[in-house]
């Protein structure tokens, strides 16, 4: 399975879903509130940011499959 590439809707989405704000959404991912609602508003979000995205709130096979992208990258 490829790991999801979200768009900044999805992303809104996700949060929402969580009843997070953005400090909380954004922050344990090392992203800034201000960097974060640029994602949601449709700034294109970087692959290392996908991955991130998908580890953390992603389903199981989605976390498993961007580590493993991770994994294949650094071998």
């Amino acid at each position: 399975m490829k790991a999801p590439n979200y768009t900044g809707e999805e992303v809104l989405a996700i949060r929402k879903k969580l009843h997070m704000n953005q400090m909380e959404f954004w922050g344990p991912l090392g992203i800034t509130q201000s960097g974060g609602s640029r994602y949601e508003s449709g700034r294109n979000i970087p692959r290392p940011v996908q991955r991130l995205l998908a580890i953390a709130y992603g389903t199981e096979k989605q976390s498993a499959a961007a580590v493993e992208a991770l994994r294949k990258r650094d071998a």
